[in-house]
């Protein structure tokens, strides 16, 4: 079991940008794949990013590629999403996720508590 916890969420401006982090307790950090979800209020939780393992590769919701980027430091435990041009429909709690690499939410079996992301117009 791996225990997440993100960071770096809250309100911005639309046009702006966060960086969301998401440590990791463990040492076997190398050998998940990391994704990103998110829900808005009222909606079902959805895919957002996922990056394998060693870090070569990765994946987006055709909704946020190229404005995010997911990556990271498995010295240090950590996975980031940086977000970047938000739009006020970014607006959702956002959880990382650990398991195999995948856009279901059924690929990943630990999950951290999430974080709120608002992106007021």
């Amino acid at each position: 079991q791996v225990q997440l916890v993100e960071s770096g969420g809250g309100l911005v401006q639309a046009g702006g940008s966060l960086r969301l982090s998401c440590a990791a307790s463990g040492r076997t950090f190398s050998r998940y794949a990391m994704g990103w979800f998110r829900q808005a209020p009222g909606k079902e939780r959805e895919f957002v990013s996922t990056i394998s393992g060693n870090g070569l590769s990765t994946d987006y919701a055709d909704s946020v590629k190229g404005r995010f980027a997911i990556s990271r430091d498995n010295a240090k435990n950590t996975v980031y999403l940086q977000m970047s041009s938000l739009k006020p429909e970014d607006t959702a709690v956002y959880y990382c996720a650990a398991g195999v690499y995948g856009r279901a939410n059924r690929d990943y079996d630990d999950w951290g508590q999430g974080t709120q992301v608002t992106v007021s117009s």
